[in-house]
């Protein structure tokens, strides 16, 4: 069974329950967040091709879900900035 809590920096991020928690203040995250934010977050210190990323969440490689890949992780890192 995959892990289900990651400590990312100052943050923890539950993946079970959707959750990023910072300092007692949550943020509820879709289940296409989480589970690409659960993707790097098994992956820490590891260089993941765009590809993989793609076939790995979305299914596919095409160029929208490449444009979706950004958006999410372009949300993600607005959702963690409050920690450098």
């Amino acid at each position: 069974m995959p892990k289900p809590i990651f400590q990312i920096g100052a943050y923890v991020f539950d993946y079970l329950n959707l959750m990023l928690n910072l300092s007692g203040e949550s943020r509820n995250l879709t289940l296409m967040k989480a589970y690409l934010l659960r993707n790097l977050c098994n992956h820490k210190g590891a260089i993941l091709k765009r590809d993989d990323i793609l076939l790995a969440v979305w299914g596919n490689d095409d160029y929208f879900t490449g444009r979706s890949l950004d958006v999410f992780i372009s949300r993600l890192r607005k959702y963690l900035k409050d920690d450098p």
